[in-house]
């Protein structure tokens, strides 16, 4: 299989003005396209805004709404799959919204929808109500995808699970905030190497509210080793996701099949 050229989208937009962010998106999706990039990842809540309140609420759209379909308009025309964060009004469950990350295919037909888990903070738990599935995947030319939202990747228990489950590329929006740089810088990388996988974190950047998004978004592959990372501006970059490397990377590090269960079950 070929590398899966994918682009990382460090903005935090317009908060508060859906129209203007998917504006960004666009160009955003047309200017990875140009490139060769076959997938485009946002931050947490790209559309809406992270600090933005009650209007999270009052912005929340189901999965299928008007902006899902805005999204899959933009993968469609540009050829590209595209990853954003959203609040997610559900349907079935009246006054409830999610904080949640959709994949759209290049034909804009949606792949798999995830509802972050860990929520982190008092705003968060105020706005928000916790998703309660683990691992979300879609396979995307020829790769697994998996999705985590922020601060779910700052648990181990939940990229192992994905890593177990066959996890290649791991996707992860978020809104990581001032003082908290150790996780893009360090963990990330981590992450991808003691789970033998590519993680693309993608930031928020810049102050919004009473937050300061540090940026610093990356894609690092199973070696550990960062394959492009973004400063503390709103910035477009790619890396390649290679299937081949992923596969010689796992060969040589025999983390997880050299684990034993049986030692762990005291862990939940």
């Amino acid at each position: 299989m070929p590398p899966l050229h994918t682009a990382l989208l460090q903005s935090s937009g317009r908060p508060g003005d859906v129209a203007h962010n998917l504006k960004v998106l666009d160009e955003a999706a047309r200017e990875a396209a140009a490139t060769g990039a076959r997938l485009l990842a946002c931050p947490e809540l790209f559309l809406t805004g992270y600090a933005i309140g009650g209007d999270l609420h009052r912005l929340a759209e189901p999965a299928d709404g008007a902006s899902a379909r805005a999204v899959a308009e933009i993968a469609a025309e540009h050829r590209i799959a595209v990853l954003y964060g959203y609040p997610e009004r559900a349907p079935e469950e009246h006054g409830v919204v999610y904080n949640s990350a959709q994949l759209i295919g290049p034909d804009g037909a949606p792949l798999a929808n995830y509802r972050k888990t860990h929520l982190f903070g008092c705003f968060e738990r105020e706005w928000f109500t916790p998703g309660d599935r683990q691992v979300v995947q879609a396979e995307l030319d020829g790769l697994r995808i998996g999705l985590l939202i922020c601060y779910d990747v700052e648990f181990p228990e939940n990229v192992r699970a994905h890593a177990l489950a066959g996890t290649d590329l791991l996707l992860v929006p978020t809104a990581q905030m001032h003082p908290f740089q150790i996780v893009p810088e360090q963990m990330i990388p981590v992450r991808a190497f003691e789970n033998q996988m590519y993680v693309a974190y993608v930031n928020r950047v810049g102050a919004e509210g009473e937050f300061e998004f540090v940026g610093l978004s990356c894609l690092a592959g199973p070696d550990g080793v960062v394959r492009t990372r973004a400063g503390r501006s709103e910035q477009l970059v790619q890396a390649a996701v290679d299937p081949d490397f992923l596969k010689e990377a796992r060969e040589n590090n025999p983390y997880l099949q050299d684990r034993r269960p049986e030692l762990y079950t005291d862990l939940a």
